[in-house]
């Protein structure tokens, strides 16, 4: 199957449109978490397990806060949603294209 025939096909276009949307309604969801102090469950687990004070932090990662870093916290979002669902999206092709050569 060529790349023409898959955006041909119906269910990649709304499969692509689909995830369209969602990558532009990331920051909105950033905003919203903000605005009603939303915090990770595991955070939460370790302050009330009293192991929060303890923690000892790691190197910023890529993706630290499901954000690009240095773009602040809307546009942030935004690139990391769009970096994150290009590489999901890039490594499922890829595997299903090794494992369609295979058969």
């Amino acid at each position: 199957m060529s790349v023409r025939t898959a955006a041909d096909d119906e269910w990649v276009q709304r499969s692509l449109a689909g995830l369209t949307v969602m990558v532009l309604l990331a920051p909105v969801f950033a905003w919203a978490a903000a605005r009603v102090g939303y915090s990770e469950p595991m955070e939460n687990a370790a302050e009330a397990a009293g192991a929060a004070s303890s923690a000892v932090a790691t190197d910023v990662s890529l993706l630290s806060g499901y954000a690009l870093p240095g773009l602040g916290p809307h546009l942030g979002t935004l690139g990391g949603a769009l970096l994150g669902t290009a590489l999901t999206l890039a490594l499922g092709v890829g595997f299903a294209r090794l494992l369609a050569t295979e058969s």
